[in-house]
Order: structure tokens, then sequence, then C-alpha cells
């Protein structure tokens, strides 16, 4: 038995021979994720690397030393893996550096502050070493809806006195939120003044309309409001003799009339309308999709090879393309999405997200999967204080709760306590929000499709503890089941999934108006 093995390994050294034997760790695949937050460039390999990084100011670029690694073939694809549009990435360049340590020398578009960390196995990857590049200028949140606001206002403008239809209508605004550039000075003399609610996203929005800039800088725009009425300019051109208070074509809030003065719209100035009533705020409506996974998370795998964060992203931008516009008792509508590309997002940083944009829903949006190919259907899921409502939303939420795990975050940055705090925070009132907003959806969906659940589930689903704003969780369908695989990758039926969730998000807002802002961030 010992000369066979013996003999084994003998013949396993000729086979390897005498490079592979001292080269050490196999690279296994390389991978390179892009998006505007951040890019994520990830090396697997059978074992763990090691990795020294510095960073070098001009220009701009980043080296990091790789130890126990050779300068293999596939290492070179990382520079193929780099796309034009990269907004963080211009290009890489690997060498061997020293024998069994590889340099890899990544040229920048603009400063960022790198981390560099390691991953151990979790299925279905074995050792990573990840380098995640974000800009040292990081995207706000925030300041991308705005963007929003601002662009559809501007295009409302330029587009004439018949614009309001178009930017109310979904194309309108998905074309007026598919571009981030700053908005123009020539803006500042046409935007209506902020709200004057006390409302963090809309003084913000006053004050960039007010600059010309997205990064603009902070000034007191209630202090200016008292000091002098602004003006507002109707989109053919005129000044109206009054100032108005509903919100203009661009879903901007102009200045308020005093209680005597009739309302007015933009585009019929001589037709008055009555006051608002009573269960109507006259705000902003800011509704956070969440599509599940992505990036090195593919979330659950089909039969057929289907990627759950795939079609959960398709769906989210159809929806987000029917909501975006909207008006609800007269509120218009925006859509923040956590991501809008295939990056992976950490569950505390969708929470943090959907928080810095003062959403007033979070909507996360999943693919079930499980063990055997038979279930099937679509379930709706909101946050439980008391433990889960069921066994299978128990492991459902088990299942959602290890994006982190196989997404891969950097736990030496991670903090832990406060996202302890911020998710032990999570009160009564909003579990009972987001039951009222699952009731809602799960009708909706039950006419498009079959129900796995006829109730709303509840269990302890990591992305839906903010403490301040209901959230539900939906899964959409079985995509371990090959026939509801097929049919999430339908268009038609992605649209009639989507056509259900706008219908049961506005049935949840005519019914539970949103409150005046008073939330501080």
């Amino acid at each position: 038995m010992k000369r066979r093995h013996l003999l084994g390994g003998g013949l396993l050294a000729l086979w390897l021979g005498p490079a592979q034997l001292a080269r050490g760790a196999s690279l296994l695949a390389v991978r390179v994720w892009p998006a505007r937050d951040y890019t994520r460039l990830t090396i697997e390999s059978d074992s763990p690397l090691v990795a020294r990084q510095l960073v070098l100011p001009d220009p701009p670029r980043l080296a990091v030393d790789i130890e126990g690694l050779d300068l293999l073939p596939g290492l070179r694809e990382l520079v193929s893996k780099v796309q034009p549009h990269d907004p963080n990435i211009s290009g890489v360049r690997v060498g061997q550096n020293a024998p069994n340590v590889v340099r890899l020398v990544v040229d920048l578009k603009q400063p960022v502050a790198p981390q560099v960390f390691s991953l151990k196995p979790v299925e279905p990857y074995q050792h990573r070493l990840v380098l995640d590049l974000y800009p040292t200028r990081a995207v706000d949140p925030l300041e991308e809806l705005i963007q929003q606001r601002l662009q559809g206002l501007e295009a409302t403008i330029a587009a004439g006195p018949g614009a309001k239809a178009v930017a109310s209508s979904p194309a309108g605004a998905s074309a007026a939120s598919a571009s981030s550039s700053p908005s123009s000075p020539s803006l500042a003399s046409s935007a209506p003044a902020a709200s004057a609610k006390p409302d963090l996203l809309g003084e913000l929005i006053q004050q960039q309309a007010g600059s010309g800039k997205a990064g603009g800088q902070k000034t007191d725009t209630r202090a200016e409001a008292r000091a002098e009425p602004r003006t507002e300019m109707r989109a053919d051109g005129k000044t109206p003799a009054k100032p108005e208070a509903r919100p203009g074509p661009g879903g901007l809030a102009s200045a308020p009339s005093t209680a005597s003065e009739p309302r007015k719209t933009a585009t019929a100035p001589a037709r008055a309308e009555p006051e608002p009533r009573g269960d109507k705020t006259d705000r902003l409506i800011v509704i956070a999709l969440d599509p599940g996974h992505g990036g090195e998370d593919p979330g659950a795998i089909g039969p057929a090879g289907t990627q759950e964060k795939d079609v959960v992203l398709q769906i989210a931008l159809k929806l987000r393309d029917r909501l975006q516009g909207l008006e609800i008792k007269g509120n218009p509508v925006r859509v923040f999405l956590t991501r809008d590309a295939d990056f992976f997002v950490p569950l505390q940083v969708r929470v943090e997200k959907a928080r810095r944009v003062q959403a007033d829903l979070f909507v996360s949006l999943h693919a079930d999967a499980f063990y055997t190919p038979d279930p099937q259907g679509a379930s709706v899921y909101a946050l439980s204080d008391r433990g889960a409502s069921s066994a299978a939303a128990r492991w459902m939420a088990n299942q959602e709760n290890k994006s982190d795990r196989v997404g891969g975050i950097n736990v030496k940055v991670q903090d832990v306590h406060v996202q302890r705090a911020l998710f032990d925070m999570s009160t009564t009132a909003q579990i009972n929000d987001s039951l009222k907003l699952g009731g809602a959806l799960l009708g909706e969906i039950g006419r498009v499709g079959r129900l796995h659940k006829p109730r709303v589930e509840q269990a302890s689903f990591a992305v839906l503890k903010a403490p301040d704003i209901p959230s539900i969780l939906v899964e959409t369908a079985f995509i371990s089941n090959p026939q509801e695989e097929a049919r999430l990758l339908d268009s038609g039926f992605q649209d009639r999934l989507a056509q259900a969730l706008q219908r049961g998000i506005t049935r949840y807002f005519a019914a539970n108006p949103p409150l005046a802002r008073s939330r501080q961030l």
C-alpha cells in the first residue's frame, strides 16, 4: 500500500513538472465589475494570496504586489476585461515583479480609496483576492435623485408647453433619469422655489437648482425665501402674476401662494384649482427599488442557468419606468434604484441608500428557489420582531441574509455595532405599514400569477430593517421551477408583473398618503 502511494506521488510529480510544483497558488478566474459606486476586481485562486498595495497620485494609479502567484495566462485576462465605459479604471498592466510575486498596476480615471482584502471560500467560490476601488468623491444617492428631478424639469422647459405629458410618462421619465451629468446653469433662472415644508430633499433640490451644479455649495434656502420672493417662469417663457404652489411639470414644487390666492397650473393659468384635500401632502414620493444580489453574488440559479440577479434587475427597471413620473393624489413619484447594473451592494448599504434619499417605500425584488423543482408561485415578506411566521419564511430569510458572504464584504471596515443598532431600531409602526404595503402588492400579484402563500409572511430579513421606511421583499417566482424560470425570462410576464407591482404601490399610497418630511439623515 505504501509503495503504491509513493509510486502515485512520483507519477504526479512527473506529470506536473517542476515549474508547476514550485508555483504555489493556481489561478481559477479573474472578474471585473464596473459601476459608478465602485469597481471591483476579483482574483480567484485555489489557495490564499497575500497582497501589498501602493497608491500613486500623479497620474492616479494603484500598484498591488501579489505574493504566491506567477504570471499566468489567466491573469493577463484582466487587461482585456476592463471595459471602456468603466468609470474608475482606464487600464490594467501585469508583470512578474519578483520570483513568485506578480505586480498588478491599475491605471485610474479618477482618484480612488482602494480596499484590498481576502475572502475565505464560500459556495460557489474558492479563495478570492478582492480590489474594491471607491471614488474619493463618493456617489451620493440623494444627489443622483436630485439630478433626475432637475433634468426632468430642464427637459420639460426645453420641450415647451405640452411637455407635462411627456415628463409624466414612463418613457420620458426614464430618459431623464438615464443621465447623471450636472444640470445646466441656465436652469437656475427657471427653477421653481423649494417647498415650504421642512423637506431636506426639497431644500437640496432648491440649492442645486440655484447653483446649477451637481455638488453646489450649500446655502440657507429658507432664509433666501424669507428675504425676497422668488418668481417662476412658465414653460412658455412668461412670468405669472402670482407665485404658484402646485408642483410644476418637472416635479419641482413652486413657491407657495397666500391663503387668498387660487392655485393655477403652469399650462393653463386661467383655470383655478380647488384647495388641496386634507389627505394630500403635495410633496415628492420617493420609492426605493432594490434588485437583489448582483456582481459576485448571482443569487439563485435556475435549471437552465438563469441567474436571479439578472431577472430581478430587468423587472426592477421595468417597474421604475412605470412608476417614474406618476402622480398619486397630486404627489409626483421619483424612483431610486439601489443598483442599476451588475455589481454587488452589501445588505446594510442597500438600507443606508434608501434612508439617504428619504425613501417612503423600500421594495426588494428577488426570485425564490428550493432544493426540488416542484414549489412555485410568488411570495411577499415583511420584517418580524417576534420570529418568523413559518419555518419556510425563516429558511428564506436565512438564504437571503447569506448574500454578504457570497458577494463579499470587507469585514475590517464593516461596522457591525452600527448595523446591529440600526436593525434594533426597527419599529412596530414600520412593520405595520410594511404589512399594509405587502397586502396591497400580494393582491395585485395574484392577478397575474400564482401565489405561493396567500398572506404576507414575516421573518428577520436584514435588508428590511430600515427603522423608518415601510419595507417589503417580493419573491417574484421560483427560479428553481423550470416553468417559472421560463416565465421570469419572458418579457411579457416581466411587464405584467411590473404593472401589478405598480398598481399595488399606487393602492397603498392612495390609502396611506405620505406624511410631511421631518426625518433627519
